[in-house]
């Protein structure tokens, strides 16, 4: 032992701190890293087990928002009085059938609103109607299927079944299926509501692992991989799973590879059956992230070790200078690295000085702080404003176009009592809540073009002849991303400003199409137009932010927010000449946007 301390005693310094270096800090160092490496990878499979788990949930949520959309239609078909008395009217000849049918559009209604269900039919005992693929006689049914029994032993529940559409090839679809009872008629229906399979299959692809939904049945109604669909879960999956609906993690084998599979179940409202969703994730692909942190916390920990080694042989050589040290840290504050601290040793005027730089470092991390905040502030505030201005800009549904609308209506219902008038009622009413509904979010093309058709079904309302319109939207559109309320304004603009004083064959053309990588909406008018003059103000009006003015808001302000949001190059191109008309356009670069 004193031979030993003899030894450390004549080392020099530098060689002291090396050693002591090794002793005191490298052996904890690997105590600590093989400690935290072991941990990490016990976390890693507990993480991953965990992710599945709510993978599994998330799927389930969206999947039940889709089913709710199916028995939400179902509940109203069951109270539908009109389809009640469709369903049990005995009917002398065809002439009758179809004009009753012709007179019930509510299927295909609820088709297009929900764009979960791809279709809707129900099978019914009145012998005297026809088979027009939405109802079905059950003299047309050979053989009951085993669906149709369960659906009038369950009494009224709902049934979901994995079953063939004779309407679409007898392509197989996950289907509600539930009685309906005529009391009054002591009659029965059954309704079959199919949901879209590319829409469940779009839920379950967003997931990595292979995810399955499995029907009571255990057939595999979808799934992310296709060549899965319409087989036996087990047939697929070799598991020890129980058949009674038990949720859980069990060990199985999917393509003779180890996985674990964990089950979860459905069980939506009024529902006689449950779904099951079973997720499989290859304990390869669980151990992959357990074993990664093995390898990086090896690799940090040898990295580590010696770039420690290197600093300390580095440390105990500039330990004699302390100017030195000190001139080299002043040097990386002056490069702007405000987390430099600088401690030199003593209590002279090196150490002195080194303190003091300290806290006029400290002082100018604080102010920067502040200004940052204030920045922040500043960002915030003006998001607001913009947000604030089209709040405004969605309730700028002019009172005076309102009051004129609704008292063309009035008029015209006194005048003539056509059917008409409820139908462009009813276009005022939609034209309100989409209005209404308005929010900062980016909304489709297509949302925004139902906008327009209806306040334009309106105006043609108004003025009868002397307002036509032509939408001509490329399909490849009607799914791009744009801002609420950016064509509306400018529809309303040639209306009232290009064709108000048209006295005949005025006409308005809405056009968006995709050119390559861009989206070009244009709308056009053959109205009274602008002279060089005005159409000079205006477009330098669009280029003064601080321009208010109530006649320019809507241009002003759809200018504004095309620009913020897809760039200066996109804000409104303005042409126009007297007597002939006008033309707004503006160009959106559509690369990145989701649904491209």
């Amino acid at each position: 032992m004193k031979s030993l301390i003899r030894l450390f005693n004549n080392m020099k310094i530098q060689s002291k701190i090396v050693v002591s270096f090794m002793v005191a800090v490298m052996i904890p160092l690997l105590m600590v890293g093989i400690f935290l490496t072991h941990e990490l990878r016990s976390t890693a499979l507990d993480d991953a087990k965990e992710q599945s788990a709510a993978n599994v949930e998330r799927v389930k949520k969206r999947t039940a928002e889709a089913l709710e959309k199916a028995i939400y239609v179902s509940d109203n078909v069951t109270l539908d009085h009109q389809l009640e008395r469709i369903v049990n009217t005995t009917y002398q000849t065809t002439q009758e059938v179809f004009i009753a049918y012709d007179s019930y559009t509510k299927f295909a209604e609820y088709k297009e609103t929900f764009k979960e269900i791809s279709n809707i039919r129900l099978y019914t005992e009145n012998t005297t109607m026809l088979n027009n693929w939405e109802f079905i006689p059950q003299s047309n049914v050979e053989v009951k299927p085993f669906w149709y029994h369960s659906a009038e032993r369950a009494n009224g529940l709902i049934g979901w079944f994995y079953i063939p559409d004779e309407t679409k090839n007898d392509q197989e679809y996950l289907s509600l299926v539930r009685n309906i009872k005529y009391s009054n008629y002591k009659t029965n229906a059954v309704l079959v509501i199919n949901i879209r399979n590319d829409y469940l299959y779009e839920i379950l692809s967003q997931e990595q692992s292979p995810m399955m939904v499995v029907d009571e049945n255990n057939n595999i109604v979808v799934s992310n991989r296709k060549e899965y669909i319409g087989k036996k879960l087990l047939s697929t999956v070799e598991s020890e799973i129980p058949l009674d609906g038990a949720t859980g993690s069990y060990n199985g084998k999917l393509d003779g590879e180890d996985a674990e599979v964990l089950i979860d179940t459905l069980l939506t409202d009024d529902s006689q059956n449950e779904l099951k969703f079973v997720s499989v994730i290859p304990n390869k692909v669980i151990l992959a992230d357990a074993d990664r942190f093995v390898k990086h916390g090896l690799l940090v920990m040898g990295i580590s070790l010696i770039v420690a080694l290197l600093l300390i042989t580095f440390f105990t050589k500039i330990l004699s200078n302390r100017i030195i040290t000190l001139n080299r840290q002043i040097k990386r504050v002056g490069e702007g690295n405000l987390d430099a601290v600088i401690h030199v040793q003593g209590s002279d005027e090196i150490g002195l000085l080194s303190n003091q730089i300290n806290k006029m470092v400290t002082n100018i991390k604080e102010l920067i702080d502040e200004v940052e905040k204030v920045h922040i502030e500043k960002n915030i505030l003006e998001k607001r404003q913009q947000e604030i201005k089209l709040k405004m800009m969605a309730s700028q549904i002019n009172p005076h176009f309102l009051f004129n609308a609704l008292e063309s209506i009035r008029m015209k219902a006194h005048i003539k009592g056509e059917k008409e008038i409820a139908s462009v009622v009813k276009v005022l009413g939609k034209l309100m809540r989409k209005s209404i509904s308005v929010t900062g979010e980016m909304v489709p093309l297509k949302h925004e073009i139902d906008l327009i058709k209806c306040y334009l079904d309106i105006q043609k309302f108004r003025y009868g002849d002397r307002l036509d319109y032509q939408l001509k939207i490329d399909p490849k559109s009607e799914q791009l991303l744009i801002n609420p309320l950016i064509i509306q304004p400018l529809v309303e603009n040639a209306v009232i400003h290009g064709l108000e004083n048209k006295e005949n064959d005025g006409k308005v053309i809405v056009e968006a199409k995709v050119n390559e990588h861009f989206l070009t909406v244009c709308v056009l008018d053959n109205g009274v137009g602008m002279s060089e003059e005005k159409l000079k103000s205006i477009k330098e009006t669009l280029k003064n932010v601080d321009d208010n003015r109530e006649n320019r808001i809507g241009l002003l302000n759809v200018h504004q927010r095309l620009s913020l949001t897809f760039g200066e190059q996109s804000g409104l191109q303005i042409e126009s000449h007297p007597s002939t008309g006008t033309e707004i356009c503006f160009v959106i670069d559509i690369r990145g946007n989701l649904h491209v």
